[in-house]
């Protein structure tokens, strides 16, 4: 045993990890969320881990949540590397990113963009300090054409349908309207009561309506107008009724209802349940300008949101003298797929993606393994060779445990067949590599 100081392995809070039985599922949830968006036209753009702090910080409020970076061995009189920081999100990385190569691209820009992010905030249940976030963007020159508020949630409809997920509800509001409202209350800072009523799930109506009457200086009946509104909800254009029942009126608050009513109606036919018209969703980030999303598992709202996003007017204006309106949408991947993890949900896959395990019969034929193994890769199978020339029983029994399906046996002796064996039959039979089907297990 060396002397050497043996450093014990531990988890790293809020920064998850699978195993590869897990790891291959999450894998092919990947791989259907990338085709989904690929099906409506939409383009991969990867961008940094790390983005100027300044760009970082044209969300808004988020400084609390950005990692710096910084080396161990820094030079003192080098701060360059200070000046950097990982992208908490994938929206404002995409908005520098149209900015910078504005004269490249054709417009309107759809783009998805499938990435890990990193925010400093507290690891809790559905908060993680690592994640993977899957975005679809559409940005365009001057306007963004209303049709895509509406076609990004099919979209998203679309690919989480695919997955095996419990029911979940994709909630849809409109920042117009909440702003309108509250300009029609003679409200002075509609923002500040924006910020408190996305509070609303988590501390209630007496706590926003605290921060409403003191941090806000709201009267007690604007405040029971503002929290009135957030509780209205409807499947359809109903709601827009339900809300001119509240008696304010406003250039603003029209307009964002005859977005929020376009939105509903083209959404109309999903499934019951699918989308919801729920007044309480603010998105409290000061960049959202029209329509705003949230989605929550129907009977888990409390967990979080798994879907988020909005309409942004200025983001990537504020990198370019170019008016570039966008709306975006954000499955959190890591958020659903740790919650079916924890609850047992997620049946695991193979341990490997090895379809055919070459048995080496000895060291003197391991040339004739490898070969075999190369021309089973050029028919398409996922192939490895057995490390050693161990007793066949050793290396079926290393197949077994790995998952593998087929165990292939060159020739032992010269004039021999090829032979495969299926572990799950135990039937083996005689082969040819060049021509054997591509089978996969």
């Amino acid at each position: 045993m060396s002397d050497q100081r043996v450093t014990r392995p531990t988890p790293i809070s809020g920064f998850p990890e699978w195993s590869p039985e897990i790891r291959s599922v999450e894998l092919r949830w990947l791989d259907h969320i990338r085709a989904g968006f690929e099906r409506y036209g939409f383009a991969s753009v990867e961008t940094p881990s790390v983005e100027a702090l300044d760009v970082l910080m044209a969300k808004g409020e988020t400084s609390q949540e950005v990692y710096t970076l910084h080396r161990l061995q820094a030079d003192a009189d080098d701060d360059s590397d200070a000046r950097l920081g990982l992208h908490f999100d994938l929206t404002v990385p995409f908005a520098r990113y149209v900015a910078q190569h504005f004269n490249e691209l054709v417009f309107p820009f759809k783009r998805y963009q499938i990435q890990r992010v990193w925010r400093g905030e507290r690891p809790q249940e559905g908060r993680f300090r690592e994640f993977t976030q899957c975005d679809i963007d559409v940005i365009n020159v001057d306007q963004v054409p209303l049709h895509f508020d509406a076609e990004l949630p099919r979209v998203v409809h679309e690919v989480l349908s695919g997955l095996d997920i419990p029911a979940w509800t994709l909630n849809i509001n409109n920042r117009k309207v909440l702003q309108g409202c509250y300009e029609g209350l003679g409200i002075g800072d509609p923002v500040a009561v924006i910020r408190a009523v996305d509070k609303l799930h988590k501390i209630g109506d007496d706590g926003v309506h605290a921060i409403l009457l003191g941090e806000v200086g709201l009267s007690e009946e604007q405040a029971k107008v503002c929290l009135d509104l957030a509780h209205i909800r409807g499947s359809d254009t109903s709601v827009v009724d339900e809300i001119a029942k509240l008696g304010v009126r406003s250039e603003l608050l029209n307009e964002g209802l005859d977005e929020l009513g376009f939105v509903l109606d083209s959404l109309a036919d999903l499934p019951s349940g699918s989308v919801m018209a729920d007044l309480s969703v603010a998105r409290g980030l000061d960049y959202y300008t029209g329509t705003v999303y949230e989605a929550a598992f129907r009977d888990d709202p409390g967990y979080g949101s798994i879907c988020a996003g909005g309409r942004y007017d200025n983001l990537a204006g504020q990198f370019i003298r170019r008016s570039l309106p966008g709306v975006g949408i954000s499955i959190g991947l890591t958020r659903i797929f740790a919650k079916l993890v924890a609850e047992g949900r997620i049946t695991a896959g193979r341990h490997c993606p090895t379809d055919v395990l070459v048995v080496v019969p000895s060291d003197e034929r391991r040339g004739e393994a490898l070969a075999t193994a190369a021309r089973l890769r050029e028919a398409g199978h996922n192939t490895e060779v057995y490390h050693q020339a161990d007793k066949v029983g050793k290396q079926i029994r290393y197949a077994s445990r790995k998952g593998i399906p087929f165990v292939w046996f060159p020739p032992f002796e010269d004039g021999r067949p090829h032979e495969v064996k299926d572990l799950a039959t135990g039937e083996q039979t005689t082969a040819d590599p060049a021509a054997w089907p591509a089978r996969r297990g």
